[in-house]
């Protein structure tokens, strides 16, 4: 089983979401993926995320930047594998100056995101990781996270560097294969 764990302001519809989801039914296999809505709180999707996890003998948790912060912690709490796609490695430094009013990027829902969210997010920092769980694709040119920070913090798991790219790795396509692979499909 794959789990599809999508970013700060995302949601299931994202374009990598949906390229696993599509290239998984046309192998046969639409029903070894589930893509959860989020909900905003950390807690909450940490709640959310743990008995997926645990109703599953053999997943994979594919995790894009704030997601990616969320599988590590699935992933050292559970031990399972993980793929992060341009994780986020300190969130609730990065994200202390978005307290406030925030909008669904697909959604358009608006929801109020506030300092007990940003506490909620050190809650589930993992102080150690084991690399040999992780494959990790940052990009050079992602626009808001500085991909250097996850190749430190995943030093010693399988890395692939894309050289330019983005935030949300619109070249992701290039990289469904591994993914997959990684993943066990």
């Amino acid at each position: 089983m794959l789990i599809y764990i999508h970013g700060f302001n995302s949601s299931p519809a994202s374009s990598k979401a949906e390229a696993i989801q599509h290239e998984l039914e046309r192998r046969g296999r639409g029903g070894e993926f589930l893509a959860p809505a989020l909900p905003h709180s950390p807690a909450a999707a940490a709640a959310l995320l743990v008995p997926l996890v645990r109703a599953h003998r053999d997943v994979c948790l594919i995790g894009s930047s704030l997601g990616g912060f969320y599988a590590t912690w699935l992933a050292e709490t559970h031990g399972v594998r993980a793929v992060l796609l341009n994780p986020a490695v300190r969130p609730y430094d990065l994200l202390a100056g978005e307290i406030g009013r925030q909008k669904n990027f697909h959604t358009g829902e608006e929801y109020d995101f506030t300092a007990l969210h940003i506490e909620e997010l050190r809650a589930l920092e993992v102080d150690s990781i084991t690399p040999a769980r992780y494959l990790l694709l940052v990009a050079t040119g992602d626009e808001v996270l500085d991909y250097r920070h996850a190749v430190g913090k995943y030093r010693g798991a399988r890395q692939i560097v894309i050289e330019g790219s983005d935030h949300g790795l619109s070249d992701f396509a290039q990289y469904l294969d591994t993914v997959l692979a990684f993943g066990g499909t």
